[in-house]
């Protein structure tokens, strides 16, 4: 697949809330996901990683409340997209979050992903 193609397709499984199918179609097995400096976790290393990372996120949630995804922005072997969370952690402190993914492609795989937040 382009980038474009697969920009396209993780749109559309966002919309959907399709990670797993992001995740097991998409990615690269060696694939890595970097966050913001200072996160809990900065940088998850292959598949397993990121999963083990998704999930600990996903324990630290009380509630999700809504959340969007722009249409992605293709320049050569990257794409961008603009995401929004409404969110509140189990110690109870509502998040209205806003973040830039950075998704890298190669190999008609995304062999990175980047928050800025």
């Amino acid at each position: 697949m382009t980038t474009k193609e697969i920009a396209e397709k993780f749109y559309a499984y966002m919309q959907q809330g399709a990670f797993d199918k992001i995740y097991s179609e998409l990615y690269s097995q060696d694939a890595t996901s970097e966050e913001t400096p200072g996160s809990d976790w900065q940088i998850a290393k292959g598949m397993k990683e990121i999963h083990e990372k998704g999930k600990k996120w996903n324990e630290s949630v009380e509630a999700m409340h809504g959340g969007s995804t722009s249409g992605p922005v293709v320049a050569g072997n990257y794409f961008t997209c603009y995401m929004t969370m409404d969110f509140t952690r189990k110690d109870g402190q509502r998040i209205n979050m806003e973040e830039i993914g950075l998704y890298k492609i190669k190999d008609g795989k995304i062999i990175s992903e980047q928050f800025f937040y």
